[in-house]
């Protein structure tokens, strides 16, 4: 069964950060597990931190824009051929982890036929892979609206201000009903010692459930393209026993 991963958040709060930080943590505990990174940001950042700039991605063949690598099969279904495309534009970045990039989403009530093809064709690959993260455009109602499925666990990442720590509110309250049966809570993310009982006070006001915090790692200011950060790897793997996940 595939244990689905959804990091929420508003860009530049650290989400592509911990979501490496996760990957490698799983890739250590379950290192014969396939992996799926799903990015549903529409900054694309993800694949830029694997050194990569993809640029075929699910609204590609959403709009009909997508070019393909090979001649399109012939005497195919309309499902068979979205299935196919889908193929196409998965990209492999290490063993058992590949990458798939969504950019624009569908409006969810739209009615056209390729709407409902790519959330049965995305279905399927997710179904393939034994985790599946998904790094989110801002709360889980964008990731809906492209495919309808479960999430296991997702992560509101925060940082700690009074603004960013009401946006993780409002965040909570948007993505409650697509995280039903799933673990929702909230990661404060680039936290101070000095501050640490002030944010969570902030946060118990707000009634957030805090799953941790996440100490600021001053080399991530200096821009680093990876996103990787041992200080926060370590802080993510110490909070993983309160994480809705396999513990191996």
């Amino acid at each position: 069964m595939t244990v689905k991963i959804a990091i929420t958040g508003k860009s530049g709060s650290g989400k592509t950060t911990i979501t490496k930080a996760l990957i490698n943590i799983l890739k250590k505990k379950f290192p014969e597990s396939s992996f799926l990174l799903f990015d549903n940001d529409l900054s694309g950042e993800l694949g830029h931190t694997y050194g990569f700039d993809i640029r075929d991605t699910i609204y590609g063949i959403r709009s009909g824009k997508h070019e393909y690598k090979t001649g399109i099969p012939q005497h195919m279904t309309k499902q068979e051929y979205v299935e196919w495309a889908i193929e196409d534009i998965i990209k492999p970045i290490e063993d058992n982890i590949d990458i798939i990039v969504s950019w624009l989403s569908g409006v969810k009530d739209c009615r056209c036929p390729i709407t409902e093809q790519l959330n049965v064709s995305l279905q399927k690959l997710i179904e393939r892979y034994d985790f599946v993260i998904f790094d989110c455009e801002f709360d889980l109602k964008y990731l809906t609206q492209l495919v309808d499925t479960d999430i296991d666990l997702a992560l509101i990442i925060a940082n700690p201000i009074i603004e960013s720590i009401n946006l993780a509110k409002r965040i909570a309250e948007y993505s409650a009903k697509y995280a039903v049966g799933g673990q929702l809570g909230v990661l404060m993310n680039k936290v101070s010692n000095e501050y640490l009982a002030e944010v969570y006070n902030l946060a118990k006001e707000s009634d957030l459930e805090i799953l941790g915090a996440i100490p600021f790692d001053k080399e991530l200011a200096k821009g680093s393209l990876s996103r990787e950060s041992s200080i926060v790897e370590e802080a993510v793997e110490n909070l993983y026993p309160r994480l809705n996940l396999p513990q191996g």
